[in-house]
């Protein structure tokens, strides 16, 4: 009779096998956190003034957001967590592997946020120019 592949000799060890499969992918969603700048180019933001990392910054916390929310309506369906990470997950990484990036070169510039632009509905009124009366 053949030797089973779940012999009492191989047993632990696939149990084993499989208990270090199941930690090492549990820590793949802390690791994402880590590998993301690796999926962006370090160079990127290097030349950026402050102005243009304050658009980029908006820019990918505006994507972020995106594909988070793309990320959870996937997982409301069947199979969604599998949709999810093979549709939405790498880009999900990269983006912020470059958000964190810009938020770096940020720090590194001493940026400041800039104040909303205060419209005329929102500034104080004009007094109007008063000019004297004609001498008679």
């Amino acid at each position: 009779m053949p030797a089973s592949p779940f012999s009492s000799s191989r047993a632990p060890c696939a149990v084993a096998a499989l208990v270090v499969a199941g930690f090492a992918l549990s820590g793949c969603a802390g690791m994402s956190e880590t590998i993301a700048p690796a999926f962006a180019d370090p160079a990127k933001y290097e030349l950026y003034d402050c102005k243009q990392l304050e658009a980029e910054r908006k820019l990918l916390a505006t994507r972020t957001a995106d594909l988070q929310r793309l990320m959870d309506k996937a997982e409301t369906g069947t199979g969604g967590a599998v949709v999810s990470e093979l549709a939405y997950r790498n880009d999900y990484v990269a983006v912020r592997g470059s958000a964190q990036l810009a938020e770096d070169a940020w720090r590194r510039n001493r940026c400041r946020e800039t104040p909303p632009n205060m419209t005329p509905a929102t500034t104080a009124p004009q007094r109007p120019d008063i000019k004297p009366a004609p001498k008679r």
